[in-house]
């Protein structure tokens, strides 16, 4: 294996990679996604309150957040490929094995698992776009995590349907299948030399260990951006179906909404992927999105009820930009593409973190207060440090080592 990868792959072969990044995007979020509108049934089947219930999507994101700042010794050990694999197997055999463990005990444990192959891909994944798409970055990784957000998209549309069918276990299971197809369609786009990530020693020629993350306070930053940005996320995908259904909405509306959501995030990110190129200054999107996440928090306080579709159609929007503007503004700090992955990691790692405490925090109000209107409240207020935050990412800064 060459020190780095130069090949420049064929349009087949780009094609068939980028076939694998979407359908591995797909698989990132529905394992987490299909939980929101099946809430109630599983409260029901296993006895769970809010707090408990909501460990089946903070656990997955503190995973993701343990598990990227763990990728560095991980890709030394595994490489991009194997690693990226692994990922996609355990999120199929967690979302298999729910089929029959359905008590308390068994979720919590899948979802643990779901997190660790989440983490492995969203880790690796990027550091793989940005070697074989150098020139085109910014719209394949925009195109990623607008995958990303489709996958959450179609489990939050079809969780109630499925579950008259098949079972809120069966529908949870089910998202096994989509995740083994990913695994195989990787397994035959890595053969491609622009997927082949760089041997052992150039790993180590591409860290600089005198500049750990930790010590360079940009670095800090973005991972607050990122905490911030993604915490949004995380909250509305866990309680938003659970907040109209606590406001008399039927389970297919509350799953239609948290779609409907989730689909204007993946409106938002094909327009990030249409216009990043031509805003090297990355503020003005950040700024525009984190407005309009602002704007649906808001609706969610003020008309819940009579403003319900503009109000979620706003809301994912907003939190649909703000999610690749703050993977891509991390990239762009960086130019080596390993070196990149490793803060992006870092960033990640440190983001998912925060970010997984935004569920729990929503469970415990609902616990105690039987309202999710002061979580609205509090997302409004990290969204407004998180635009204060973007503002001292001017273009031109030095580079990060």
């Amino acid at each position: 294996m060459s020190t780095r990868s130069n090949a420049t792959p064929t349009r087949g072969a780009s094609l068939l990679l980028l076939a694998a990044i979407v359908a591995l995007a797909l698989n990132l979020r529905p394992a987490m996604a299909a939980v929101g509108p099946l809430l109630d049934l599983i409260e029901r089947a296993t006895g769970m309150g809010s707090t408990a219930a909501s460990l089946l999507t903070t656990l997955p994101v503190l995973m993701i957040g343990l598990g990227a700042l763990s990728i560095r010794p991980l890709r030394r050990r595994l490489g991009e490929r194997r690693g990226v694999l692994l990922g996609a197997l355990l999120i199929g055999g967690a979302c298999l094995v729910r089929v029959t463990l359905k008590g308390t005990a068994g979720l919590i444990a899948s979802a643990a698992v779901v997190g660790v192959g989440v983490a492995l891909i969203q880790a690796l994944a990027p550091v793989v776009i940005k070697r074989a798409f150098p020139a085109r970055f910014g719209t394949v990784m925009a195109l990623y995590t607008t995958g990303i957000m489709g996958g959450a998209a179609i489990a939050a549309a079809t969780a109630a349907g499925l579950a008259e069918t098949v079972g809120w276990a069966g529908t949870l299971a089910l998202w096994s299948l989509p995740a083994f197809v990913a695994a195989i369609i990787w397994l035959a786009a890595s053969r491609d030399p622009a997927a082949e990530e760089p041997n052992r020693a150039a790993l180590v020629e591409a860290t600089d260990p005198e500049r750990p993350f930790w010590r360079q306070d940009r670095a800090w930053r973005l991972i607050l951006i990122m905490g911030l940005g993604t915490s949004a996320y995380t909250l509305v995908l866990a309680w938003l179906p659970p907040f109209y259904i606590d406001l008399g909405e039927p389970r297919a509306t509350a799953g239609y909404l948290l779609s409907g959501m989730t689909g204007a995030e993946v409106a938002a990110g094909l327009m990030v992927s249409m216009t990043i190129g031509r805003f090297p200054d990355r503020r003005g999107p950040i700024l525009t999105a984190l407005v309009l996440a602002l704007l649906g928090l808001a609706g969610l306080v003020i008309a819940p009820i009579s403003l319900a579709v503009p109000v979620v159609l706003v809301l994912g929007l907003g939190i649909g930009a703000i999610f690749p503007l703050s993977l891509i503004l991390a990239m762009d700090q960086i130019e080596d593409p390993a070196r990149s992955g490793d803060l992006l990691a870092f960033v990640q790692g440190g983001g998912y973190i925060i970010a997984s405490l935004s569920p729990l925090a929503a469970g415990l109000l609902r616990d105690h207060m039987a309202d999710l209107t002061q979580a609205w409240v509090l997302m409004g207020v990290g969204v407004v440090l998180l635009g204060v935050m973007t503002l001292g990412f001017r273009p031109g800064l030095p580079k990060l080592r």
